[in-house]
């Protein structure tokens, strides 16, 4: 009896054994396979330009004596150059001015064209939004050359002034209508509510709306600084004088002579220029991904 009993335990414990390695097989090919091979893909721009800024241009113009993927003698010579002997802090400094002036701008303008759309409820007001979308799809490429002459008109010409009034014209749009899909999933009950206790709109939007769409504000708010920050077309149209210049254009259009490229240099740009975004979006990454799923659950 014992035997017969020690026999279908036996048998029952060999089929999850089976099923387990099946398991962590299929795991492994459809999970952790495809996300390295995405991880690799997406990290390995970063990788090259940090080895880039800190090789030594030995390093970097002979391959063939130099393994290419590593670094045999670090040096900070790129970064010091860039710091201390071109106009990079300066740079940085108009691009972060430019990049929270226009998205404070557009957060204001489009939160109070989001919420007169989707909460007065006009005739047409459907059709408002759909218009302010579609003003978003127009390249720049065709409306940099009418935004210039104005620009000119105003004596803004050369300003980072000129970016940051500029620049809402490409964020608003969308930030508008993102904002306007989040809106939506906010009970309209609490409005109704405040309301009735004799709240103004104005301090139901302050007091009530903007409270429980925070993570919608944020999620527009990163799109906005992002492509604030990486604007290359009205940076380049706007901004003459090497001082008053972007990141984006001044690294390209700077520490490139003639057809000489200060690869070390532009790599050590590039890589200082993208950690404010990288840090950015680490800060509010939580707030990010709960604006994804709405505002309130009834």
């Amino acid at each position: 009896m014992t035997d017969t009993a020690a026999e279908p335990a036996a048998v029952a414990t060999t089929p999850p054994d089976t099923m387990a390695w099946d398991s962590g097989l299929r795991r492994l090919m459809m999970i952790y396979l495809p996300l390295g091979c995405f991880v690799l893909i997406l990290l390995f721009p970063f990788y090259w330009m940090t080895i880039t800024s800190f090789k030594p241009n030995a390093e970097l113009m002979n391959y063939k004596e130099h393994n290419p993927f590593w670094i045999s003698s670090p040096t900070l010579a790129h970064i010091k150059h860039l710091l201390f002997d071109t106009a990079y802090p300066r740079w940085l400094w108009t691009t972060m001015l430019v990049a929270v002036g226009a998205t404070t701008l557009s957060l204001i303008a489009s939160t109070l064209a989001a919420y007169a759309i989707e909460r007065l409820r006009f005739r047409g007001s459907p059709y408002v939004g759909l218009g302010i979308y579609m003003a978003y799809l127009v390249p720049p490429s065709i409306l940099f050359i009418p935004l210039a002459t104005v620009v000119v008109q105003f004596g803004l010409f050369d300003s980072p002034l000129a970016l940051i009034l500029v620049y809402p014209t490409f964020l608003v749009p969308f930030c508008t209508w993102l904002l306007i899909g989040y809106f939506k999933s906010i009970p309209y009950e609490l409005e109704e509510c405040a309301l009735v206790d004799g709240a103004t709109r104005l301090q139901i939007l302050r007091r009530i709306t903007l409270p429980l769409a925070v993570p919608g504000l944020i999620s527009a708010g990163i799109f906005s600084f992002t492509l604030s920050w990486n604007e290359f077309i009205y940076a380049l149209a706007f901004i003459q004088s090497g001082a008053n210049k972007t990141v984006p254009v001044a690294i390209l259009t700077e520490l490139v002579t003639g057809d000489v490229y200060q690869w070390g240099a532009l790599m050590a740009g590039s890589l200082l220029g993208s950690l404010p975004v990288a840090i950015f979006y680490s800060l509010f990454v939580d707030y990010y991904v709960s604006s994804l799923t709405g505002a309130v659950k009834e």
